[in-house]
């Protein structure tokens, strides 16, 4: 069996697959909050003890994590843990353990996935190959380039998210000095287009420009996930100011899709993964996402060409670092599990 991580910073995603004729089959998966636990061995031992598999060896393990894997190694930022792949494998008795940045892992996912979890936004020229661009609006902004090699893509991970905001109109230009006000400073992208940016977007428009906040609406904000609020009543069209939110947003966002687009030459198309974009599929296709993610100017031609697509699986980091985990592990022993799953099923 293969081990697979999506590591955050508020919780831990952990699930085992195996495979049968190629693909990838789930077994069993669980979420666990982070600050619960003093490192990810303490999370994965919890994991594996608690399951019913039986006689079966954890042959491989990838956990996705946020930010650079340098040799091996990481420090999150958003909680006191300093991973190691090589400490891992060996407290954990797994031979083969890789450490890969979250994008990465979505990247990897992306040939895993079907068709059923897909959203297609444009169609554009579905026949087209090359570069891929993956940008992720999730709790942060995560963008990833999936180099087309002649046979396949193979994701490069990057801090794009974190890249300074460029505003677009009148209203974007208010919201950057409001947020330039309220940061101190510098303003990237990653403060409009991830769940930071929903709030902060809500908020300026609820401070600056005076749109209404209800009793209900403060009310609910209050108490529940204020993301979670704010794409709900967006959707349903209830409330102008959810509603302004969610379109400034995905403006945005299309925005940021089509500057990755043009930077990598995405002839690919892109994809859309992280959490949001599933939520607010109804804002996502009224037309403001490709409206700014073609308004390039003289390059619209060929951002029209482009397909863009919503991720809506959500363990497609998972599929993703279980499809690496496979791999790696197959080009170090020369055995692979995929492989045999078809020779020998």
């Amino acid at each position: 069996m293969i081990l697979a991580g999506d590591v955050g910073g508020t919780k831990v995603h952990l699930a085992l697959y195996d495979f049968a004729q190629g693909k990838l089959v789930h077994i069993r998966d669980e979420k666990y909050p982070a600050h619960a636990f003093n490192g990810v061995g303490e999370v994965v031992t919890k994991f594996l003890t608690e399951g019913t598999e039986t006689g079966s060896e954890v042959t491989a393990a990838c956990f996705g994590v946020p930010g650079p894997v340098r040799d091996g190694r990481l420090k999150l930022t958003n909680l006191p843990w300093e991973l190691d792949a090589r400490e891992l494998s060996l407290s954990l008795g797994i031979e083969h353990l890789f450490l890969i940045n979250d994008l990465e892992a979505n990247g990897y996912g992306i040939p895993e996935l079907s068709p059923e979890q897909i959203c297609v936004l444009s169609e554009g020229d579905s026949a087209a190959v090359g570069h891929r661009g993956l940008v992720s609006a999730g709790t942060g902004l995560g963008e990833a380039v999936l180099v087309w090699t002649g046979g396949h893509h193979v994701p490069i991970p990057s801090e794009g998210g974190h890249t300074d905001f460029s505003a677009r109109n009148e209203i974007e230009i208010e919201l950057l000095r409001y947020l330039w006000k309220l940061l101190g400073g510098r303003v990237s992208f990653e403060r409009v287009v991830s769940g930071i940016g929903l709030k902060n977007i809500y908020s300026f428009l609820r401070d600056e420009k005076k749109l209404e906040e209800p009793a209900w609406l403060k009310e609910r904000m209050a108490v529940e996930d204020p993301n979670a609020v704010i794409g709900e009543v967006g959707e349903e069209g209830g409330n102008e100011l959810c509603a302004k939110t969610l379109d400034i947003f995905v403006s945005a966002y299309g925005a940021e899709a089509g500057n990755l687009a043009l930077k990598i030459l995405a002839t690919g198309g892109i994809y859309l993964g992280g959490g949001i974009a599933p939520k607010i599929l109804r804002t996502m296709r009224n037309g403001l996402f490709m409206q700014a993610f073609k308004d390039k100017g003289r390059m619209e031609h060929l951002l029209e060409k482009m397909p863009v697509r919503v991720i809506l699986e959500s363990r497609a980091a998972l599929l993703g670092a279980a499809a690496y985990a496979e791999e790696r592990a197959a080009e170090i022993s020369g055995q692979s599990v995929r492989a045999a799953s078809v020779q020998f099923s």
